[in-house]
């Protein structure tokens, strides 16, 4: 009984021992941070870019030039004591001379060319309006020119006959500054002048 006793004392203090001890908890799994998933990035959308207009080219209008057909012409620089209306002087007079109808006549038929290519209707009366004023101010000039032309043709005549350079009313000289700034001249200054103040006096 004794023995038993012991025995039964010492499981006693081997359990009191054991429910000493304690009880290590598990450590729960540290949890792992879920990664979120970074939400794709948005692209940049490209604007188209609105084409650029191109600039609408304008047709050039032929250079217009100074009515009465005014133009600079190459000056003759006579020689000591040479005669009025020389065959040098003559000569020079018929080279600028057919040299301007060359000019004037290529200038008309310019003209009439591009008035056949510029046949654009504009539907704006305002632009249909400003076509017909520059075609109308085209023709009187190229009219003014014809006639020009035709004062040419005479004033050749008047070299071939030996009357060039003569004032048609007084008979005097015209003078060769008088006619290399106007080859078409047919008056002295004196005679210009007073016709000048006769039809300003008519015109009254």
């Amino acid at each position: 009984m004794a023995e038993k006793k012991s025995l039964m004392e010492k499981a006693m203090a081997a359990a009191k021992k054991v429910m000493k001890k304690p009880v290590a908890k598990k450590a729960a799994p540290a949890k792992k941070p879920v990664a979120k998933k970074a939400a794709p990035a948005k692209k940049p959308v490209a604007k188209k870019a609105a084409p650029a207009k191109k600039p609408v080219a304008k047709k050039a209008a032929p250079a217009k030039k100074p009515a009465g057909g005014l133009k600079e012409f190459s000056p003759y620089k006579p020689k000591a004591n040479e005669k009025y209306m020389s065959k040098a002087q003559m000569d020079h007079f018929i080279k600028i001379l057919n040299e301007w109808k060359m000019e004037l006549s290529s200038d008309i038929d310019r003209t009439v060319t591009h008035m056949q290519d510029d046949v654009t209707a504009y539907a704006d009366p305002n632009d249909r309006a400003s076509q017909e004023s520059d075609m109308a101010l085209e023709l009187r000039n190229r009219d003014r020119e014809r006639k020009l032309i035709r004062k040419i043709e005479e004033t050749l005549k008047n070299i071939a006959s030996d009357e060039y350079g003569y004032c048609e009313q007084c008979g005097e000289e015209i003078g060769l500054k008088r006619l290399q700034a106007r080859p078409t001249a047919t008056l002295c200054i004196d005679c210009k002048t007073l016709d000048e103040i006769r039809e300003k006096q008519m015109a009254k």
